[in-house]
């Protein structure tokens, strides 16, 4: 039984019919997984789709009903936002790219169901950060409350400036120039995601990534971020982008190919190899065999299995064994170690686990 409940979610978005048979108790462990997730809208939306709405126990309704509630009002947050944005915006000379959950929500993709929201990313050129740095400033956004060396981190090795927040509505902005730091490993070229961006419907001065680009980035972010919490809710955007994309002619062909030409076929092949674990997102076999020359060794491909089937599982006691703690360890070190040389990450390492407590947190604003 413990066994069959650690992958219960996983196995419920994979097979949405098989609540009708639920019990009560498993009920009550899908419902928090899911919460612990962040899929507990989503997952009432996917209920809606299959018509399963009446099998939810009345109980459990609630649960479902509020998340819904919340995410209807998140999205509906996400529009007033982003036209305050575009107002802010509209000189910077550069149509600003809207990233991830934003993004989804921009272009009406099926990815938005249900979707939670932190904050908004946008992605600008490098040369006009401080332009619009300078506008959303003007317009009620400031730099939230980190300390200074935190604020030099971002601003000297990172690939946004301090995330920044309104002084009123507390909506928090990510603005990006690129979708990994300068230190990184991989490198791709944010002139080359802008150029292919997509305008935005409805939306003037903004634009949203190429549908490829959009499953890459999301794929990079995921694959290079140490905190998992809401990993598979992240791989649940994937599988929602890749299925809405590839009804296209030749799309896994140029998925593949744009992974070569941005340095990003490893992030891409974790990627389908773990929607194809949790969720079994269909793949082309063709799509794994290109991306074979990115797969690390047997090894090592060996050890990210035993590390990203634990950490991509929901942050939640009934989805843990005895190795989930060592596994979600090894997947913060891997993304830091991604991120930046060792000579950088060790100083910062150490600044922040013995200096950084000790400093007294700046006040609010």
């Amino acid at each position: 039984m413990r066994q069959r409940s650690r992958h219960l979610l996983a196995r419920t978005l994979r097979a949405p019919d098989t609540v009708a048979h639920f019990s009560m108790s498993e009920w009550d462990t899908l419902v928090r997984q899911a919460r612990a997730a962040g899929l507990l809208a989503r997952l009432a939306h996917r209920f809606r789709q299959h018509g399963l709405t009446a099998a939810i126990p009345t109980v459990a309704c609630w649960h479902f009903d509020a998340a819904e509630t919340l995410a209807d009002k998140q999205q509906t947050a996400v529009h007033w936002e982003l036209q305050q944005l575009q107002a802010a915006l509209s000189d910077l000379g550069s149509p600003p790219i809207i990233l991830k959950g934003a993004a989804y929500v921009a272009a009406s993709l099926p990815a938005a169901a249900g979707r939670l929201f932190n904050d908004i990313d946008i992605l600008v050129p490098r040369e006009l950060l401080p332009q619009a740095e300078t506008a959303l400033i003007l317009a009620g956004w400031h730099a939230s409350g980190l300390s200074e060396y935190d604020k030099r981190y971002y601003r000297r090795w990172m690939h946004e400036i301090p995330p920044m927040q309104h002084i009123q509505r507390a909506t928090v902005i990510d603005v990006h120039h690129a979708i990994l730091p300068d230190t990184a490993r991989y490198h791709p070229d944010s002139a080359k995601l802008r150029s292919r961006a997509v305008a935005v419907e409805g939306l003037p001065g903004f634009h949203v990534l190429a549908a490829e680009d959009r499953i890459l980035h999301s794929a990079t972010h995921l694959f290079h971020d140490g905190e998992l919490p809401h990993g598979l809710r992240d791989l649940t955007d994937l599988d929602l982008l890749l299925r809405d994309a590839a009804v296209e002619r030749d799309f896994w062909p140029r998925l593949t190919a744009r992974a070569d030409e941005l340095h990003l076929s490893r992030p891409l092949f974790y990627a389908l190899r773990y929607l194809r674990h949790f969720l079994d997102t269909p793949v082309p076999d063709s799509a794994i065999t290109i991306l074979q020359d990115a797969s690390p060794n047997r090894v090592t491909l060996a050890l990210m299995d035993s590390i990203f089937t634990r950490a991509l599982a929901p942050d939640h006691a009934s989805c843990a064994d005895a190795f989930t703690p060592a596994a979600r360890l090894a997947a913060f070190v891997r993304a830091h170690w991604l991120r930046m040389p060792a000579h950088l990450l060790i100083p910062h390492l150490f600044h922040k686990a013995f200096i950084s407590p000790h400093q007294r947190e700046p006040k609010p604003a």
